[in-house]
């Protein structure tokens, strides 16, 4: 129960000026000095109701002339987050915080009560600030709509994150690709408070990755897998030989087998997926792709790697069976039967011995420092497999592309042998099969595209690069 006293808190505008740099998004702050309330502190641009028929939104246009110069159309205000704080010495009072992008004007300090003005990179902000402030930036980057700050008595007036008062309230009905409340406080109590979540998933319902930055400006990335297997998968490769590749893969932070959830570092680099490349920038990042997968290739395999059952020539009916059940509507003439003979020829072959794989080694999954040098990413279908899996979606990049093949190999230091080709033939074929029957349940036309041009390359005897015979030319 309350004791019966009525709220009279007042009632805040704040003002999210904010713009894009080639530093990314930049807020505008202004530092008090003076004989007033925290003085020498940052703080966005703010102030008071003119009496009580005046609506917040025309407090806010008239706040950022009077304190920036900066004129602002009433329409082109946009509400950001409302703040319920209380100060640490128990006055409370209700911040409406309102982000503008347009405006008219070059921002000036127009505030008897400030001595400076600056634009200032979300991930770069200033200290001290004032922690009421802070709280705002940090509820409005992390997307919320309302939040809590209630500061204790003895509480510093400036931000300090090791006394950090936020509390975020979820709105009804959120983004259904924002994480649960309890991968939240999974991912905060393993690197501390999270100020943004940017959804960085892959464009299928089934992909759970965001982007986080953490209150200090850290960056790292929270991804909730969509089973048991794929968690296991990944953490086992993030513990065993990830590391071993020496900066070229992320660092596991934290692991939560009852979420299926991990944190993982950021690592630096853009996706080679869209990059444009031509010449020879592309040959040598083919060329460093190799390097990078004999890398993966020649790390040891775990103590006790897990038992793999032979495949036997009902197994390979089976799986293709299954297959083509999805795809079939899809294939082209001749597709099927052109299948079926491939696995019927694959039933006889000798079996390759197993090493370290990716799992998933495409171009998507790999990132291009700006030194040049490639990082992997993206490790839940990891697992001890012959070596030619981590090919078999590499392959439609040498389609006409001789060039990227060798260069490819020349990295690799070594081709394929005849009984790895074979095997390779195979598995590209049953994966075009698979990708085409999961690309159309999925909505995903760039899977359909590749797996029909890997059937048509199959059938033509174009898909596999030549291979080298060892010593002897025995390679059955």
């Amino acid at each position: 129960m309350s004791d019966g006293t009525r709220h009279t808190e007042p009632l805040d505008v704040h003002l999210l000026a904010v713009r894009d740099s080639k530093d990314g998004r930049e807020v505008l702050l202004s530092r008090r000095a003076g004989d007033v309330y925290a003085s020498g502190y940052w703080h966005l641009p703010s102030g008071h109701l003119d009496g009580p028929f005046e609506d917040i939104v025309t407090a806010l246009v008239r706040e950022a002339r009077e304190e920036t110069g900066l004129v602002v159309d009433p329409a082109d205000v946009c509400a950001a987050v409302t703040v319920h704080h209380r100060a640490p010495a128990g006055s409370a009072r209700i911040g409406v915080f309102f982000e503008v992008r347009r405006w008219v004007g070059t921002p000036e300090v127009m505030e008897p009560v400030c001595d400076a003005m600056r634009w200032f990179s979300f991930d770069a902000l200033p200290e001290p600030m004032v922690a009421y402030c802070r709280a705002g930036l940090d509820a409005y980057r992390a997307g919320a709509t309302v939040a809590v700050h209630f500061q204790e008595p003895g509480d510093p007036v400036g931000y300090d994150p090791t006394v950090d008062r936020l509390r975020l309230v979820p709105a009804a009905g959120a983004d259904e690709r924002q994480p649960g409340p309890e991968v939240r406080a999974f991912a905060e109590r393993a690197i501390g408070r999270i100020a943004e979540w940017s959804d960085a998933s892959w464009a299928r319902d089934i992909s759970q990755v965001w982007r986080v930055t953490g209150a200090g400006g850290g960056v790292w990335f929270v991804k909730v897998h969509q089973n048991a297997k794929f968690h296991a998968r990944e953490t086992a490769a993030l513990r065993g030989w990830v590391p071993g590749l020496g900066g070229a893969g992320p660092r596991l932070v934290a692991a939560d087998p009852a979420l299926l959830a991990v944190v993982v570092t950021a690592v630096e680099g853009r996706p080679l997926h869209g990059a444009v490349l031509a010449g020879a920038e592309e040959r040598a990042v083919f060329r460093s792709l190799g390097v990078l997968a004999a890398r993966i290739h020649a790390s040891p395999l775990p103590p006790s790697p897990p038992a793999v059952a032979p495949v036997t020539r009902a197994d390979r009916y089976a799986k293709v069976d299954r297959h083509l059940e999805a795809a079939r509507p899809h294939l082209a003439p001749g597709d099927e039967q052109h299948v079926r003979a491939v696995v019927e020829r694959a039933v006889v072959l000798k079996p390759l011995p197993l090493a370290v794989t990716h799992g998933d080694f495409l171009i998507r999954n790999i990132l291009r420092a700006a030194d040049g040098s490639l990082r992997v990413v993206d490790f839940e279908r990891s697992e001890p497999q012959p070596v030619v899996r981590d090919l078999v979606r590499l392959l439609d990049h040498f389609d006409g592309r001789e060039d990227l093949c060798r260069a490819f190999f020349g990295g690799y230091g070594q081709r394929f042998t005849v009984l790895e080709q074979a095997h390779l033939a195979t598995e590209a074929v049953l994966d075009a099969v698979s990708g085409i029957g999961y690309g159309i349940a999925h909505g995903d036309p760039e899977l359909v595209e590749r797996g029909r041009r890997t059937l048509a390359r199959s059938r033509a005897g174009t898909l596999c690069p030549a291979p080298t015979p060892p010593a002897g030319g025995n390679t059955s």
